[in-house]
């Protein structure tokens, strides 16, 4: 027996029904899909956002307290260099800091917290500076300093590109490896930074002070050091009795705008655990430092060149000269800068660097004539203030 049909209506109910149930699970799996695209959006906003309020955190560390993966890597003579693994363990690229003149690797303090979530950090200090060990006196060149970060390169970092950044000596460093090692750059270096450095002719430098003074200095300088050195204990006392007088010294030519105290006492703090016999060892190295024809190396890498405006140790126009050898460079004046630009005014060299590695990293490797050929007139004089 044929069961009868159902009247019309309880049909068309049925039908809705299903076209109901239809559009229910439609807008079920939409509001599923935008459930799930609110939180990967979360999720990823709020990864990004972790890691900036972290590098923030860690800007605000106490200086000289970011710290990471001990190492010492024996130099060529037996000198043991302190090095630290810092950042990303897994990253493909590694960036490597090298420190300045009487310093040591904290200097980095703002950089370090800005590239070590992203990148793979190596940082180390120079011989006989911070925890390194003592080099002998004949050793305190630019020249050792260059086979030193070719020795830190090959045991801490023996595979995969990687971006140098240098600050004044360290800056020296960086052209002393180019002129030793050219084969590096563009091959495995893929980026250059030069901060408030110079490729030579520091003699001609005046530190502020009339153009006949400074010839003075120059000439009477090494001398002077030299003497000082050989009376270390004296003169470690007399510079921990002139306190004032050194902090005020530190301020003059380390920064030229007003920073927090903090600062000036942490840069202080590295200046004064430098020995004077140290300083006077590598004094010299300075004044017959000449690596302008070594600086064409680096026409096959990103180069970035930042100088202070106020720098007196190693004056805006020295930068500008590194420019003029590398025409594709980018060239970053900061203004109310003195000679520790990375520390006096860090979001304008973090914002240069963090171009300079994104730059260095999307280039197609090339060698150096053509990749110099391409740049040449590029990227134009930056002027940014802090």
């Amino acid at each position: 027996m044929t069961s009868p049909l159902p009247p019309p209506a309880a049909s068309a109910t049925r039908a809705l029904g299903r076209r109901a149930g239809i559009l229910g699970a439609a807008v079920g799996v939409l509001a599923a899909g935008a459930a799930a695209g609110v939180a990967i959006e979360r999720m990823t906003v709020g990864r990004a956002f972790r890691r900036r309020t972290e590098a923030q955190l860690d800007a605000l560390a106490e200086f000289g307290t970011l710290r990471g993966e001990p190492h010492m890597v024996t130099a060529g003579d037996g000198v043991e260099l302190y090095a630290e693994l810092d950042g990303r363990r897994d990253a493909e690229l590694t960036v490597v800091l090298c420190h300045g003149y009487t310093l040591d690797m904290d200097c980095w303090h703002y950089q370090r917290a800005a590239l070590r979530e992203d990148y793979r950090l190596v940082l180390f200090d120079q011989r006989s500076h911070g925890r390194s060990g003592r080099g002998a006196p004949q050793t305190s060149t630019i020249d050792h300093l260059g086979e030193d970060l070719y020795t830190v390169l090959t045991e801490l970092v023996p595979t995969g590109p990687m971006v140098l950044l240098g600050h004044s000596m360290g800056g020296m460093t960086i052209m002393a490896l180019a002129d030793q090692h050219p084969e590096l750059f563009g091959d495995r270096v893929l980026g250059v930074a030069l901060m408030n450095t110079s490729a030579g002719r520091w003699a001609t430098v005046t530190l502020g002070i009339p153009a006949a003074g400074a010839r003075l200095v120059h000439r009477i300088a090494p001398g002077l050091l030299r003497t000082l050195g050989r009376r270390a204990g004296l003169v470690e006392a007399g510079r921990r009795a002139a306190r004032d007088l050194v902090y005020l010294f530190t301020e003059r030519y380390a920064f030229d705008s007003d920073v927090d105290p903090t600062l000036v006492r942490f840069t202080d703090r590295m200046i004064s655990g430098t020995p004077i016999d140290v300083i006077a060892e590598f004094f010299p190295t300075f004044e017959t430092h000449d690596k302008l024809a070594a600086l064409p190396v680096l026409a096959g890498v990103e180069t970035l060149v930042v100088g202070g405006e106020g720098d007196l140790m190693a004056p805006a126009s020295h930068s500008e000269a590194i420019k003029e050898a590398l025409p594709g460079a980018e060239l970053v004046i900061v203004a109310n800068s003195g000679h520790l630009t990375p520390l006096e005014h860090p979001e304008v060299v973090n914002a240069a660097l963090r171009g300079l590695i994104a730059r260095a990293v999307s280039a197609p490797a090339r060698d150096a004539p053509t990749r110099g050929a391409r740049r040449s007139g590029g990227h134009a004089r930056g002027d940014s203030s802090g």
